[in-house]
């Protein structure tokens, strides 16, 4: 843990980041068939596998380091990530347990304490402890600190005056909360004037000095995060990868679902290609392949409407499982409100045309009233319904405002009729939404480097404009890191699915699995 004149500064993920991962992506998947020899081998390095093999308990164990390390380096550097300090559930067992086992040692103290003469096993242990986490949050230079430390808590000598009544346990507790003062980071400047100034008794004294010691832990992970952020974020790509392939030499099954989920966009994107048949195409060749990163485009668009509940995602996606669903259920909330938006202006028309700060104020609520509509529990119709009484109260108003008359019983029933509609997902508006936003997010995958696509949203989706291009540059972000680590995996099950034994035909449409 840093001094305070070497408290270190947080350190926000780089925007570069993205242009390494694309440029990483470039070289692992800027190829086509011509990037593959006759024979169906790469010219590419490709990540390798091991035959299917029974594990020993301790490489299972192994393994599971791995993965541990995979997840603890992906969201230091994708994500935000921090440690705190967790309480647990105030109701549940091992807290309950918990709490009344440190009552009965502290207790346990308070009454050895307050013997004739004191009794201070239970104390010296307390500062024993105190003494090993103090040492713990040296820096490794920081060695007349160190030298300090043990010299005023030197153990035998609290014992020898311990034993002749001679202890001062507030001049100790003194002594270190002074030097958690020159240790601690600035956010707990505060609680450390706080625990010089207590007038406690002893017991609670030292029970506050081991609930800030706990925060100082927290503080101690954190800073160290930041520190190795900057580091991770510049080789965090290649860790990764290497982790990934350690673990998949363990556990040749490791891209099972992930090769499901590459051949499933695979004969998507070859269906799509066979024109239907006429009597004079009789003799003509077999359409193009598609190259790999068309059809990791295609896989990828598929997480947009991936049902998370029911089919598991990729084993390369795992990490980011939360995320991708995070993004669905953003992006389907702002198609919502564009649907009832589009509604809203096709029914009303002229009296409204131009006021923005009625579709602003519209959009705000509908938003809001939206939250919570991804949830298990949540009825889209009635959440819907509901929608639809506060689109028709602040319609009235505004056309108030314009001396416009009042929607009539009948109009406010049809309003709400069409909104109620957009839960059904044959309605006519919402296919429209969803159909563009498709191909808005298309568009960004053909040319992820390119910015201004971002900012090409189709008419009928002005209105969630901003959220759309902040969802597409999160989507896009995440995109480009995954394929930067586990790019040579996908290519090297692209090679197979292509050039295997026999390349992969399409399924006829009857026979596909729903997405």
């Amino acid at each position: 843990m840093p001094l305070n004149n070497e408290r270190p500064t947080s350190t926000s993920r780089s925007e570069d980041q993205g242009s390494d991962a694309e440029s990483s992506l470039a070289s692992d998947l800027d190829c086509s068939r011509d990037s593959f020899n006759s024979d169906g081998s790469s010219k590419h390095c490709t990540p390798s596998s091991s035959p299917p093999r029974t594990l020993p308990r301790d490489e299972v164990m192994e393994a599971g380091r791995d993965l541990f390390n995979l997840k603890l380096v992906h969201e230091i550097v994708v994500g935000d990530v921090r440690a705190e300090l967790s309480q647990g559930s105030q109701n549940s067992l091992w807290n309950i347990v918990r709490q009344n086992l440190y009552k009965a040692f502290w207790d346990k103290l308070e009454s050895e304490l307050n013997e004739d003469p004191p009794e201070y096993q239970h104390a010296i242990k307390l500062v024993e402890d105190i003494r090993e986490i103090l040492l713990l949050f040296l820096n490794p230079g920081a060695n007349r600190m160190r030298t300090q430390i043990m010299e005023v808590l030197d153990m035998d000598l609290i014992r020898q005056q311990a034993e002749n009544d001679a202890l001062d346990i507030q001049g100790l507790a003194s002594y270190i909360i002074s030097t958690m003062g020159k240790l601690c980071a600035p956010v707990r400047d505060e609680e450390i004037r706080k625990l010089r100034e207590s007038t406690d008794n002893t017991v609670t004294l030292l029970k506050e000095i081991f609930r800030v010691l706990d925060l100082m832990k927290v503080d101690n992970v954190n800073s160290t995060i930041e520190i190795l952020r900057p580091l991770l974020q510049r080789n965090g790509v290649e860790y990764q990868r290497q982790l990934f392939q350690t673990i998949l030499d363990d556990l040749p099954t490791a891209l099972n679902r992930t090769t499901a989920w590459i051949q499933s966009a695979l004969e998507e994107l070859l269906l799509a290609s066979v024109p239907p048949e006429k009597p004079d195409d009789a003799g003509k060749g077999q359409p193009p392949l598609p190259g790999p990163i068309q059809i990791l485009n295609a896989a990828c668009l598929r997480f947009l409407t991936w049902d998370f509940s029911k089919t598991l995602v990729p084993e390369t996606w795992v990490m980011d499982e939360y995320r991708l669903e995070e993004i669905q259920q953003q992006l389907r909330q702002w198609e919502t409100v564009n649907e009832v938006l589009l509604i809203v202006h096709s029914k009303i028309g002229g009296p409204i045309r131009g006021a923005s700060s009625l579709s602003d104020r519209l959009k705000r609520m509908i938003s809001v009233l939206l939250e919570g509509m991804h949830k298990p529990d949540s009825n889209l119709e009635e959440t819907l319904e509901g929608v639809s009484a506060q689109v028709c109260s602040e319609l009235n108003k505004s056309l108030k405002e314009r001396s416009c008359p009042a929607l009539t019983p009948d109009q406010q029933a049809t309003l709400t009729g069409q909104i109620c509609s957009i839960s059904q997902k044959e309605n006519p508006i919402r296919t429209l939404v969803e159909d563009r936003v498709q191909q808005y997010f298309r568009l960004l995958l053909s040319d992820p480097k390119n910015q201004t696509k971002l900012e090409e949203v189709s008419a009928s989706l002005t209105a969630i404009k901003p959220e759309l291009v902040a969802i597409g540059k999160t989507f896009i972000s995440l995109i480009n890191y995954n394929r930067a680590v586990y790019g040579p995996f996908y290519m090297d099950i692209i090679r197979k699915l292509l050039f295997g034994s026999s390349p992969p035909t399409p399924i006829p449409q009857q026979q596909q699995a729903p997405n």
